[in-house]
């Protein structure tokens, strides 16, 4: 009685319990197995669930970043592109205007500031379209190396075609700056074409076409101009005529400018006559060429100190510029040309923003043919 949940002693009794407890064993160690599958299965899900929300985080802040990276890429671009510009040489094109304009002040009493702005912008863009052809035709007749000063083509920063794009939009900015110009200004359309297209063709065929700057003929170009071409566009897009009193006082200025591009060719002398073309500093040698960028650095100061002295003192204001000349006389007579352009240029706009101011702060009827 006492082993009621027990085996019973009646005969076969045990081998019935002993199979009773092997099935119990078998149906708990099958549960147990069960149980330890289904954590595992749990675990590795997680683990999956876990690594694939990983990955996509991942894959997001990637997309992420490669959306922060396209504005520095396009600020990059533009760089790029401000830069194949030169833009340091931009006071050659900026000082005619601001000059023929302030001529045109002191000769009508009155000045246009949407023309002032117009002539600006499109002396800029024909003479930033002008670099890129320099650019573009220097690299393709093996002109610029990778010490070349302008290596925008050589280090693969732009692309040929890029500047060929660029140097189109510029030249089309240009030609639309100058029709909206003729629609302000009462200068004759025959006349503002004379000027214009004369000033884009100069900076074109200064390396593009005839190329001459590859023949000696580049200083003669640029003297021309970017001196009285650029006075005379400004000054007739002001007062709605041509004059020839703006090529007088726009010799100081050409001068000036023309020292930038000398100062340039005596730098690249051995590069130029290696890749075969001619300049005026290879035709005349490395004495005569410190000789001429005296010539063009301090004439314009002796053209200051007369009409100082015989119309009005205020044009002896650029004449505060001349410690600059005698340090890049220093520069050049050692023959370290290194940013020696550059400085010219910022010698060449000084002086003529001074020049500027000393003809508007000329009294009325001091300066002559005004």
């Amino acid at each position: 009685m006492g082993s009621v949940r027990g085996c019973t002693p009646y005969p076969g009794e045990d081998c019935a319990c002993a199979g009773r407890d092997s099935f119990l064993t078998s149906n708990l160690y099958s549960n147990m197995l069960k149980m330890e599958t289904e954590e595992e299965m749990k675990k590795i899900s997680v683990v999956t669930d876990n690594h694939e929300n990983k990955t996509a985080v991942d894959h997001g802040v990637g997309l992420i970043g490669s959306q922060k990276s396209l504005p520095g890429t396009w600020k990059h671009k533009c760089a790029s592109y401000v830069l194949a510009l030169r833009p340091w040489s931009f006071s050659a094109s900026l000082t005619p205007v601001a000059l023929g304009s302030a001529l045109a002040y002191r000769s009508q009493g009155t000045l246009d500031p949407g023309l002032l702005v117009g002539s600006a912008v499109t002396v800029l863009a024909v003479h930033g379209a002008g670099n890129l052809v320099n650019t573009y035709y220097d690299f393709s007749k093996g002109i610029d190396h990778k010490k070349s000063d302008d290596r925008t083509l050589v280090d693969r920063i732009l692309e040929p075609q890029d500047v060929v794009r660029f140097g189109v939009l510029l030249y089309t900015l240009g030609c639309i700056s100058a029709g909206c110009l003729y629609c302000l200004s009462t200068l004759k359309l025959e006349h503002l074409a004379l000027i214009y297209f004369g000033g884009l063709s100069s900076s074109f065929l200064y390396t593009g076409g005839i190329g001459f700057k590859y023949v000696a003929l580049g200083d003669v170009v640029i003297l021309i101009t970017f001196g009285p071409l650029a006075v005379m566009f400004a000054y007739a897009l002001q007062v709605g005529y041509l004059s020839a009193s703006p090529l007088f006082y726009a010799v100081p200025l050409a001068l000036s400018t023309e020292a930038i591009l000398h100062s340039n060719n005596t730098r690249d002398m051995e590069s130029d006559r290696q890749a075969g073309i001619v300049t005026l500093a290879i035709l005349i040698g490395p004495t005569l060429s410190y000789f001429l960028y005296n010539a063009l650095l301090f004439l314009p100061y002796l053209i200051f100190c007369v009409l100082a002295t015989r119309y009005t003192i205020s044009m002896a204001l650029p004449l505060l510029t001349i410690p600059m000349a005698f340090s890049l006389e220093r520069q050049f007579r050692s023959q370290s040309f290194v940013k020696i352009p550059q400085r010219t240029a910022k010698l060449n706009l000084l002086l003529g923003l001074f020049y500027v101011f000393g003809i508007l702060l000329a009294p009325p009827g001091t300066l002559p043919k005004l």
